[in-house]
């Protein structure tokens, strides 16, 4: 697939001060539940995360307004407490990770995948001081502990294939690049990091689905459908403060680029995506086949979680401080984002 090569400013005519995004809460009918243990899981995340000094000053406040506590008990409800526990250390570390990412180039990310895969592949072997590795470890090491061996394998090398993406969107930063919308979507699907988020929620319900299951068509649409859901309304959700930030690996700028059409057309047409893949999973859910009574009980669990994530992640997105700040109620109410100012290079 090959790349276009533009350079990462996008023009924005002076006079577009706001946007308005589509409406997706409304699209998407799942039922929102939350687990008992949200506010036990917040409050020991946090201590793990900020053990020996870890995140001072303003990113220890971002962290606060991040929410992810509720995020991970909205997303696997019915996880016991200590897997529920273990999932919340683990996308509170990607969070972090995702922060880290932001700011490196692909030699930072190689350096940083060096030490979390090693880490997730020999936990108990590999010895290294550095944060980020001591942190998997410890996760992981609990994950194991009641993780299907097929679960473990999805996790290891789906946040293997995650690396891989954010190298390459390092690489795109650094030279300008943005690419085509196939190019994007094919990166974007694992630069979100959804896919070992799907493996746990196979680890948080205690669920051993065969491989052969796992690899069918329908299961895989299904991630699939559900990825690009979390993944596209995230681009939009971020877009303010990306594009203060003259980042363009999202898809409103892909699209603007490749389609020469303006900012809400943009934000207008991966609007109409997110609800077709918001569709398109309710398609796949109603094709699923039969495997047994105790293969199709573990399945409706693991799709269910799916559809946890899809309508979790639209409410979510709104209560946490990461895209809206403070405002996230009013933006959810009225829909009208001000767009932030460039910010200017020192």
């Amino acid at each position: 697939m090959s790349h276009s090569t533009t350079p990462t400013q996008l023009p924005r005519p002076i006079s577009v001060k706001k946007i308005v995004l589509p409406d997706l809460v409304s699209h998407c009918t799942f039922k929102l539940r939350i687990s008992r243990h949200w506010k036990q899981v917040t409050t020991e995340t946090k201590k793990w995360l900020f053990k020996d000094n870890n995140l001072l000053g303003q990113k220890r406040n971002t962290y606060h307004g991040l929410k992810c506590g509720v995020l991970t008990s909205m997303c696997y409800p019915d996880a016991g407490y200590p897997q529920l526990r273990a999932v919340n250390d683990f996308l509170t570390y990607l969070f972090h990770i995702d922060n880290l990412s932001d700011d490196m180039d692909n030699r930072g990310t190689c350096s940083t995948a060096d030490e979390v895969l090693n880490s997730l592949y020999h936990p108990h072997t590999w010895r290294s001081s550095a944060r980020v590795g001591k942190m998997t470890r410890d996760y992981y090491k609990r994950v194991i502990l009641t993780a299907s061996p097929g679960a473990q394998q999805r996790f290891i090398e789906t946040f293997d294939f995650f690396f891989q993406s954010v190298t390459q969107q390092a690489l795109d930063r650094a030279t300008g690049v943005i690419p085509d919308l196939e190019s994007y979507i094919a990166l974007r699907r694992d630069t979100s990091g959804c896919k070992p988020c799907w493996a746990l929620i196979e680890y948080a319900n205690n669920l051993d689905i065969p491989d052969e299951v796992m690899d069918h068509p329908t299961i895989r649409d299904l991630g699939e459908a559900a990825n690009d859901l979390v993944t596209w309304s995230n681009d939009i959700f971020s877009y303010n403060v990306e594009q203060s930030k003259g980042d363009t690996h999202n898809m409103i700028p892909v699209v603007m680029n490749q389609e020469g059409v303006d900012l809400q057309t943009a934000v207008d047409f991966v609007g109409n995506m997110c609800k077709q893949s918001i569709d398109r999973f309710n398609e796949e859910r109603s094709r699923l086949p039969s495997w047994g009574p105790e293969i199709d009980r573990d399945v409706a669990i693991y799709v269910d979680g799916l559809a946890n994530w899809i309508v979790r992640s639209l409410h979510w997105s709104f209560e946490s401080e990461r895209y809206f700040g403070k405002k996230g109620r009013q933006v959810k109410a009225t829909r009208v984002v001000d767009l932030l100012p460039k910010r200017t290079s020192s």
